[in-house]
C-alpha cells in the first residue's frame, strides 16, 4: 500500500475543531503549552492541549449562543510549543518567543495550558505590544503570592509578576475565593478584585475595559469542580459551565487581543467533562474574540 493511498484512509493529528491550514490567512493561532513543572498539588495539566483537541471534535462546530460557526472564522492550530523539559527559566523564555511570533505576524493568541504560570511569559510579550493592556483573570485562586515555597516564578505567584509588570490597577480577578491573608490583603489595596462573582460583576466592569485591549486569562478551577473535577487544585464552591460560558461571551463587547485556558488535567477527567468544557469555551472564544 503507497502512503498516498494510505494517507487517504487515516486522520492525522488534525488541531483544534475545523481549524484552517492556511497560516498566513489566520488571523488566531491555536498555541498547546505543556508544562506543569511548579504545580504545588496535582501535576499532569502538561496533557491538558492534547487532549482538549482531541475532544473538541465532540463540539458542534456552530454555537446556538452566538448564532456563529467556527467555519466562519480563520484560525490556525499550530501544535504544541517544544518545551525544555523541567526547565522552568528556559520554558518561560520559549513560551515567550512563541507568542512574540504570533504577535510579528499580526494574530491573536489562543492558549491551551499546561499550569498558570505559563500566563507570565504571554503576558510579557503582550504588554510589550500593547502598553495599555488589561488583564482579566477568571481563576478560584489569587495567585498573587509574593514567592512559593521560595520560588518567585509558581503558578501561585503569576497573578503577583503580572501586577509588577502591568500594575495591579490593570488587573481584574474574578471569581477568586481561595488565597492567604496577604494574597488578599494585596487585592484589596492594589488590584480590581471580585471576591466569589463573575458575571455580574463582569457587566459592571465592562465600560471601562471596552476602549482597552484585554488579555483573557481562564485557569478552570474557577469552575466549581462539580462541573470540572479535572485540575491541580480543584476548590469547592466555584461558579457553573453555564455562568462562565456566559462570562466568555461577554468579552465578546471587547477588543480582546489574547486569550488562554490552563490547568486542565486528563489523568484527573476520567469523564473528559473538564476537557469537553475547555473546547467549548475555546469555541466561544473563538467565535468572540477572533473577528471574521
Amino acid at each position: 500500500m503507497s502512503l498516498e493511498k494510505l494517507s487517504r484512509l487515516i486522520e492525522p493529528n488534525r488541531g483544534f475543531l475545523a481549524n484552517t491550514e492556511d497560516f498566513d490567512a489566520a488571523k488566531a493561532v491555536i498555541l498547546g503549552l505543556p508544562m506543569d513543572y511548579t504545580v504545588s498539588f496535582r501535576p499532569g495539566s502538561r496533557l491538558g492541549p492534547e487532549r482538549v483537541r482531541e475532544v473538541s471534535y465532540g463540539v458542534e462546530e456552530y454555537s446556538f449562543y452566538q448564532g456563529q460557526s467556527l467555519f466562519d472564522r480563520l484560525y490556525y492550530d499550530a501544535g504544541d510549543v517544544a518545551l525544555p523539559i523541567g526547565n522552568v527559566p528556559g520554558s518561560l523564555e520559549v513560551i515567550r518567543e512563541a507568542i512574540e511570533a504570533v504577535l510579528e505576524a499580526d494574530k491573536i493568541p489562543l492558549s491551551l495550558g499546561g499550569e498558570h504560570l505559563v500566563t507570565w511569559p504571554i503576558v510579557q510579550a503582550m504588554a510589550a505590544k500593547y502598553p495599555d493592556l488589561a488583564v482579566v483573570q477568571f481563576d478560584a485562586h489569587a495567585d498573587l503570592r509574593e514567592d512559593y515555597l521560595g520560588e518567585p516564578n509558581s503558578h501561585a505567584t503569576v497573578m503577583r509578576r503580572i501586577a509588577e509588570l502591568i500594575g495591579p490597577k490593570n488587573i481584574y480577578q474574578f471569581g477568586i475565593r481561595s488565597g492567604t491573608v496577604e494574597e488578599w490583603a494585596y487585592a484589596r489595596d492594589n488590584t480590581n478584585l471580585f471576591f466569589d462573582q463573575i458575571n455580574p460583576a463582569l457587566q459592571q466592569v465592562l465600560p471601562e475595559l471596552k476602549h482597552r485591549p484585554v488579555y483573557v486569562t481562564l485557569d478552570i478551577d474557577v469552575v466549581d469542580p462539580a462541573f470540572a473535577p479535572g485540575t491541580g487544585t480543584p476548590e469547592p464552591g466555584g461558579c457553573t459551565s453555564r455562568e462562565i460560558i456566559k462570562a466568555i461571551q461577554l468579552l465578546g463587547q471587547c477588543n480582546v487581543v489574547g486569550f488562554d485556558i490552563v490547568e486542565i488535567s486528563p489523568g484527573l477527567d476520567l469523564s473528559q467533562i473538564t476537557a469537553l468544557l475547555g473546547a467549548k469555551l475555546m469555541r466561544e472564544a473563538i467565535l468572540g474574540f477572533v473577528k471574521k
